[in-house]
This record gives C-alpha cells, structure tokens and sequence, in this order.
C-alpha cells in the first residue's frame, strides 16, 4: 500500500506522489519566539517529526525546512515590555526552543532559517513581484494585490468577495484593496529595520515562508505544514505571493495539525492558554515533571488532523502508558527457543508490524501505529512469561524498538540512571536474593528487595522466575 495524505488544498485524502521520485521536499512554518515555547508549539514540531521519521522509515529522502520568525509585532511588543534588544531576545529563545526540542527527541530540521537572515532574498522576492504587477508601493510600505490573483482563496475555500465581506481589515486609504496584505513594512521609530528599494523597513509576515521555501527548497514542493490557524490568511498568502513570482504550483500537499486545547480537570470545559489564566504549561514545565517520551505519546494518541486535549491527568495516564511500553524491554526469564510460544509471539509481532505500516500509511495514524506497537508489548510480555528467550525474544524486541524509533520514542530505560547498564548488576542482586531465600534467610531477602525499591527497582516474583521493573 502507499502513503495517503489528507490534502487540505484538494479537501481530500491523495495518494502520496512527489515531484523527485525517492525526495521529500517539506517546509513546515515554525515559531515566533517572543516567549517562553509552551505545550502547544512542541506538538506541531512532533506531529512533522513523526511524518518526517516515517517518510525516512518508507525510504525518501527528506529535505525538512523549519522557520523562525524572528523580528515581528510581537517580538517587538515583548522586548520593550521587558526593556531588551528585540533581536537579541528573540535569538534567544529561538535557541531555547531548539535545546527542548533535541530533549523532545525531535530531529534537527535541514535547517533553521530566520527572517532576519534571508533579507536580501525578501527584498529580491518583493521587487519580482512589483514588477509583474502582483504587488506595488505606498509610501515605504508594499502591499500584495490580491486582485491580481484569480485562484485566491482556493486553500481556504472562500472567494475574495466572501472574505471582504466576513473579514475585518485594517482601514489604510493607501491600499488598493482592504483585501492586500503588506509584504514590506516602513520603518518605525526603535524598531528594527533594513534598507530597501522603498525605504528602510522590515519584511511583512507572510513573505518570509514564501522566501524562505524557495531559497532553501525551489519554486516547487512536496509538503508545506503548520498548524490549522495558518490556512487564512498566511497559507493562502503564501500560495498567492510563491505562484504570484513562479507562475507554478507552490506546494502539492498541504498538511495541518489541530490545536492543542487545555481542558479544566474540575469543569470538563475547554480553556485557552493564556498567563491571565495561569494555565500556561511550557515546554521547560513539563520536562521537569515527566519524561519527554510522555509528550510525544500523548501527541501519538490523537489523531494529528483534531485538537489535542491535554490536562494533568491526561500527562499521567500517558505517564502509566509509558510505563507499560518500557516493560517490553525487560529482559527474558528464560531461555526456550522453539515451541508454540515462541510462535505465538513471531505470529504476533509480524502482525503487529503489518499494522503499524498501514496505519501510518493512511494519513499518518499515530494511534493505530502505536496500537500496533502494544500489541508487541503484550506478546512480548506474554511470552516472557512463558519462559521464552534467545533469539526470538531478542527479535521481538528489537522490531518493537524499531518501531518506536520510527515515531521518535525513545523508551529510555535509563532515564533516571537506573537503566540497561545497571542491568547486570539488578540479575546479579536478584540472583542472592533468591539464594538467600532458598537459605530461609528472608530477612535479608526481604532487605534486598526493599533496598531495590528505594532506588525505584520494583522486583516481580512469578512461577516463571523473578523480574524487574524500573
């Protein structure tokens, strides 16, 4: 089966076809970092990393182009709230995000371009478009003509006159339209500027994806993505402005993520994040309290196209799920190579790798993918018991590991220091336990188990042998 993608251009699910055979071409529009990056920013960046992996994990090569849209409104707004150089704050927490991304084990993009690093292409984009009539000047500022544009609104679905008529637009007497977007802005005093062929200023917002994506990626790509409250207007935008200078269609698929949504554990109702609110949870704030597996499970379990909802007992029972994922990787009891366990489990395991690939075959189910990656968790654990080891058990395991890393979990035993290299040492002290045990010396077994638990070791005794559990 191929790959098949809901295409919101076409408002469909298309059979995936790229413009280089084996080639990925994907942009994915980033953040604007004038705050702390909370919850909401890291699911975007897990949904494309998840379709990242699993483009890789189908053989294409992936060019992967994330943004940051580092001098704007906002970023402005928030350095002189905080008295700082805006560059200087929005470098940083740029860089800050980049760092809670790698402990989120979200790959590194191709890279990470700025707009303040791409103004001269800005600029050079800017004057094509002015000079085929698809955008023109106004005392420092340039606008684009959207009257110029017969296909505009195609990705959201609205003509030109429904949006004039159900959107509100900044009065300006100098547009040609309510409807023109700006693409240059004059400079105003304090705020960060360039030169430019209609005076000092700096970039609109949505004419940097389109620069960016054509100096990093071409004319042409295969996947654009950001979050669903970019279709109207910066997507739309963006088409207009790229097709508007090419004369060629911008992106094949268009992909977009849902919303995360807070829900009141008290209420049940659905909250916006906000300070005022107190509900803020950043992405610092989270990594404190839980492994960063966790995020990307509660991520991997909704469907990427809905909102996300997320409470503190949604990040607990996520919490309890990871849980049960680790347990697959405990080590065999025994040692039986052959027999109807251990093809009950070979049984299993291939079929659970059959539905994991048609899973995310289909427009990228997550949850399927990891319903897939339980059901190895249960063979495995099922046929552990039954004193199944050696090579079997070793293959399980590693195809259930395999899995996994294609939706970027990491299932690190070694999370809190207490993991597969303290392995040998836990058989080793389960091993006197059970000696001293059959010594009747229970006191002192009992100790050894307790000692264990302190350090988070949890001993589980069966007919089969005794196990552990971190």
């Amino acid at each position: 089966m191929s790959i098949h993608i809901y295409n919101t251009l076409t408002r469909k699910v298309d059979p995936f076809v790229t413009i280089e055979p084996g080639v990925v071409r994907m942009y994915v529009c980033g953040v604007t970092p004038y705050d702390d990056a909370h919850v909401g920013h890291a699911m975007s960046a897990i949904v494309f990393d998840v379709i990242r992996r699993y483009l890789e994990y189908r053989g294409y090569q992936v060019r992967h182009i994330v943004n940051f849209t580092d001098v704007d409104d906002k970023v402005i707004a928030r350095a002189e709230q905080l008295g700082r150089d805006a560059l200087q704050l929005s470098g940083q927490l740029a860089d800050e995000f980049l760092a809670q991304l790698a402990a989120l084990n979200v790959q590194p993009a191709t890279a990470y371009p700025r707009v303040t690093q791409t103004i001269p292409e800005i600029v050079a984009f800017i004057a094509g478009l002015i000079a085929n009539g698809h955008a023109y000047a106004a005392e420092g500022d340039v606008y684009f003509r959207v009257a110029s544009d017969a296909n505009y609104g195609k990705l959201s679905g609205r003509s030109l006159g429904e949006m004039l008529s159900g959107t509100r637009f900044e009065v300006d007497p100098r547009k040609e339209s309510p409807a023109d977007f700006a693409l240059w802005k004059a400079a105003r005093p304090g705020e960060p500027a360039w030169p430019s062929p209609w005076g000092p200023g700096r970039p609109g917002w949505h004419i940097e994806c389109s620069a960016m994506s054509v100096k990093h990626l071409g004319e042409q790509i295969d996947i654009h993505g950001g979050g669903n409250d970019l279709i109207f207007p910066h997507h739309e935008n963006e088409i207009a402005q790229s097709e508007g200078l090419t004369g060629k269609p911008f992106a094949r698929y268009w992909v977009h993520n849902g919303m995360l949504q807070l829900v009141n554990p008290q209420t049940r109702e659905v909250e916006k994040m906000s300070k005022s609110l107190g509900n803020v949870v950043t992405v610092a704030n989270f990594l404190e309290q839980y492994d960063p597996d966790v995020f990307r499970l509660i991520v991997l379990g909704s469907y990427y196209r809905n909102p996300l909802t997320y409470n503190a007992e949604i990040a607990a029972d996520n919490a309890r799920k990871h849980e049960r994922l680790l347990s697959a990787l405990r080590p065999a009891v025994g040692d039986s190579a052959s027999g109807p366990a251990v093809e009950t489990l070979t049984q299993a395991v291939e079929h659970a790798r059959a539905s994991f690939t048609q899973a995310m075959d289909n427009d990228f189910n997550s949850a399927g993918a990891v319903a897939a990656l339980f059901e190895v968790v249960r063979a495995t654990n099922t046929a552990r018991d039954a004193g199944v080891g050696g090579q079997p058990f070793a293959a399980a395991q590693a195809t259930f590991k395999e899995l996994a890393g294609v939706l970027g979990l990491r299932l690190n035993l070694d999370r809190h220091g207490k993991g597969q290299d303290s392995a040998p040492f836990i058989e080793l002290l389960i091993e006197m336990r059970a000696e001293l045990r059959k010594a009747k010396q229970f006191a002192l077994a009992d100790l050894v188990r307790s000692r264990l638990a302190d350090l988070g070791v949890t001993l589980e005794d069966s007919p089969q042998g005794t196990r552990f559990k971190l």
